[in-house]
């Protein structure tokens, strides 16, 4: 099975689910989502294929989200938006396959992509 995991390499839980899914020899498309953060469209498929709201992909305990966003109320379009200007606020990791999706929170989350 392929999966894509948006990743951040500073994160312990990141890493611990990257390696995990290495080690049962998944193939991987690392994503680091800093870098290269994900498109509104892109989250619309998470969402979809994890059957995830826009609430569950914001890391709320990040610095920017508690300066910009701890007491916005946004529409999920504007959220999106918000995640792909400021990409910190994002959750991590977060594991997608052809046909799934989850933050992987708690990291053990990762077995749901294991054959």
């Amino acid at each position: 099975m392929r999966v894509k995991i948006y990743h951040n390499p500073r994160c312990a839980t990141s890493r611990k689910v990257l390696k995990a899914l290495q080690e049962h020899g998944m193939e991987l498309e690392v994503v680091e989502y800093l870098k290269h953060p994900p498109t509104p469209e892109e989250l619309r498929e998470i969402m979809r294929k994890g059957n995830l709201r826009v609430q569950d992909l914001l890391r709320k305990r990040d610095k920017v989200y508690k300066e910009k966003f701890a007491e916005a109320e946004l529409s999920d379009e504007e959220w999106l938006e918000a995640i792909q200007q400021y990409p910190s606020i994002l959750e991590r990791p977060i594991c997608v396959s052809e046909t799934h999706a989850a933050v992987c929170r708690p990291p053990d989350r990762y077995r749901e992509f294991i054959d």
